[in-house]
């Protein structure tokens, strides 16, 4: 599934083409995403796009009579097409451009979604949502606070999105192990001092992973079609049996939240 920095990456890769641009119409060929494509959404056409901005996992194409908030779900992608492509199975929405260029959304398991927000208006998706963890409004201090009388693993902790939004199971993994905690430790059991490395940990990682352009995985590429490069840089995901590059221990794999997390039971107290 794609994280935040991959979303990142996408937002990067495409607003450049579109900022500016007035948007001639959108084809929709398949509503039946996450939620129904709303009809909506071709109040958008014939509108400038003014900003191309993210909201943790969401891509938000905003212009004065509204915005499409789009989010790439399991498999999503997008794809600036600079010359007509007859669509394939899983392309599902072409916004095209009064230029020509068509920002063309491909989602094979269609757990991705396209929806309209009226001007001014602040969906329901994002309005539980905690701060982006690269933002001053994200600190240590905040885990701290949070965490008190909190039994779930830390692990869970930081990848609730009401705590800290984008610290997905990768970035989860890594930025615990960068800190030296155990995932498996109580949430409310941590002090203040770890929970200040920790939150610089989850910052370090995130914008490590988003200036390398994501982390490669089977179903994510970038905006232009190439791979991200942070899989080359990680830690202890995907490494189970491996030795920890820092202590040489063999590498431990359990299941916390039903996702897989690899930890150094020396490294990681």
């Amino acid at each position: 599934m794609p994280e935040l920095p991959e979303v990142e990456t996408t937002r990067r890769g495409v607003a450049p083409f579109l900022v500016g641009q007035c948007i001639a119409r959108i084809e929709v060929r398949q509503r039946g995403l996450r939620w129904p494509v709303p009809e909506a959404l071709a109040l958008l056409e014939g509108q400038v796009i003014d900003k191309v901005s993210r909201r943790a996992k969401y891509l938000l194409i905003e212009t004065a009579m509204g915005s499409a908030l789009v989010h790439l779900g399991m498999s999503g992608a997008l794809r600036i097409l600079g010359e007509p492509v007859p669509p394939g199975k899983h392309d599902h929405v072409d916004l095209v451009l009064a230029t020509g260029k068509v920002l063309r959304y491909t989602d094979p398991r269609r757990f991705g979604a396209w929806l309209y927000v009226p001007p001014g208006e602040e969906p329901e998706q994002l309005k539980k949502l905690g701060p982006e963890p690269l933002t001053e409004d994200f600190d240590g201090e905040r885990l701290f606070s949070l965490s008190r009388k909190r039994q779930v693993p830390v692990k869970t902790f930081i990848m609730d999105n009401a705590i800290v939004v984008g610290v997905g199971n990768i970035y989860a993994n890594e930025a615990l192990f960068m800190a030296g905690i155990d995932p498996r430790r109580p949430a409310g059991a941590i002090a203040r001092e770890r929970y200040l490395k920790l939150a610089d940990a989850i910052k370090t990682v995130l914008a490590r992973a988003i200036e390398q352009g994501g982390t490669t995985l089977k179903d994510f590429t970038a905006a232009d079609g190439k791979p991200g490069y942070f899989a080359q840089e990680l830690q202890v995901y995907g490494r189970k049996g491996q030795p920890c590059q820092a202590c040489g221990a063999e590498l431990r794999e359990v299941r916390i939240g039903g996702r897989s997390t690899v930890y150094c039971g020396i490294c990681q107290r």
